[in-house]
This record gives C-alpha cells, structure tokens and sequence, in this order.
C-alpha cells in the first residue's frame, strides 16, 4: 500500500480488525519513511461493475461516490453513519448479485430512492430532487403529494 503522504511504497499494518458489520477489514498502517499513520479498508468486490450513463458513456462503479450522494441527501439528519454503511452495502451487494456488469444509473437512483425512503423522507425528498431534476417550487409540492396519497 503506497503511503498517501510521501508516497512510499512500502507500508507496514499495524493494526488489522473488521468493521462493525462484518463488511470490511480496517487496517491501521504506518509509513517507516515518513512516520505517518492512517487507515485503509479491505472490502470484498464479487464483481467488477460498469455503471452506464444516461448519455452512454461508461465509467467503473465507485462505492464512495454511492456513499457521498446518500451523505449529502442525509446531512444534518439524524440517521447513524454505520446504518447508511450498512445500507450502502446492501445496494453494492445487490448490484453485484444481479448477475449484470453494467448497471444503469436509473437502476442505481431507484435502489438509493428506495433506500432513503426507509431511511428518512427529508433526505429521500432532497436526493428526489436532484435525481428527478426538480426545477421549480411545484415540483416539489407535487412529488411531496404524491407521497402522502400512497400507502
């Protein structure tokens, strides 16, 4: 693992333990160049998965890019960091199951709208809006009516 602050190549594992859920491997390394310590996470990958665009264009799935667009719809909610962890992981697991390499956006927006709906509806109404493209104050009123009339 090369050292994020001086690039070194040869870094040692101080420390090696799974995360909470069982989902990863956390490791505590140290750079001997340097001195510098920080952390990385093992996680296992099924598959390797193409997320196709709307526009066609293809680019590799990034885990992390899930998680920050569910962080963002979240902030200042009170959800738990290791519950959004936890469901990240569960849309990444079923992606990776589906038995497809190329997942399309839209299948990945439904599968974080379903997730935030359970989650919190602030943050399923926030990431709504910038999934669905709300442009006006209406769109929201009508999206928000929608969702008290159903069940």
């Amino acid at each position: 693992m090369r050292c994020p602050f001086c690039s070194n190549e040869d870094t040692q594992v101080k420390d090696s333990r799974p995360t909470e859920d069982n989902s990863a491997i956390r490791r505590r390394r140290q750079c001997p160049n340097c001195g510098a310590r920080f952390t990385t996470f093992e996680r296992v990958q099924l598959r390797e998965l193409t997320v196709v665009k709307s526009t066609g264009k293809r680019e590799t799935f990034d885990r992390d890019k899930l998680l920050r667009s569910m962080t963002i719809s979240l902030r200042k909610r009170s959800v738990e960091a290791d519950r959004v962890e936890r469901v990240v992981n569960g849309i990444v697991r079923r992606l990776e199951s589906s038995g497809e390499s190329e997942i399309p956006t839209k299948l990945i927006g439904e599968l974080v709208m379903d997730a935030l709906a359970s989650l919190d509806p602030v943050a399923y109404v926030r990431f709504a809006s910038v999934y669905r493209n709300f442009r006006e104050a209406r769109d929201f009123e009508e999206f928000i009516e929608k969702l008290a009339s159903e069940p």
